[in-house]
């Protein structure tokens, strides 16, 4: 009896007792997280790559300024060279909406045609910035919220300046910041 009793205790199995369909769910997991990771990792660096309107204005302003040095140099499209007029911060009310009175904080730099006067920027100073406040007042939150807002709004801006200069025209608006409260 003793015998039977020794033999009736069970014994582990051949595969470890390991479930074979865990371990498969296991590298799938594996592989599908890499997959995830490697697609992220392109995403970013095709983000990257891509010249933002940052970028643009930051190789204006050291083409401007002189100071690219070899190496350094930033490719800009041909038609995307100008001069660039950094103009002073803006707080405007916006139109009231249905909630509260809410403003905007813009901070941005006009790009100028080449054959531009900064005298007459500098002497038109604030009728473009009677212009563009102007333009905010009219403005609700939920307009500016959205992308195509802000394309809009950049195209107002334009518009506007342009039809009381004489010499150049302003071909682009650079948001260097932009906060609505």
């Amino acid at each position: 009896m003793a015998e039977e009793g020794a033999n009736n205790t069970p014994q582990p199995s051949a595969g470890g007792g390991k479930n074979p369909l865990l371990t498969i769910v296991m590298i799938l997991n594996i592989i599908l997280l890499g997959g995830v990771i490697y697609m992220q990792l392109e995403t970013h660096k095709k983000m990257n790559a891509n010249m933002t309107e940052m970028d643009v204005v930051r190789a204006e302003l050291k083409k401007s300024a002189g100071d690219a040095e070899e190496g350094a140099a930033v490719d800009v499209p041909k038609e995307d060279q100008g001069n660039l007029l950094p103009l002073d911060g803006f707080t405007a009310n916006l139109a009231q909406g249905d909630g509260p009175r809410r403003f905007i904080r813009l901070n941005a730099v006009l790009k100028l045609s080449s054959d531009a006067k900064d005298e007459e920027y500098k002497a038109r100073k604030p009728q473009i910035r009677d212009a563009i406040i102007s333009i905010l007042n009219a403005k609700r939150p939920e307009d500016l919220l959205k992308a195509e807002g802000k394309g809009h709004l950049k195209e107002e801006i334009k518009a506007a300046i342009n039809t009381f200069l004489v010499e150049g025209r302003v071909l682009d608006v650079y948001y260097v910041g932009f906060q609505i409260n």
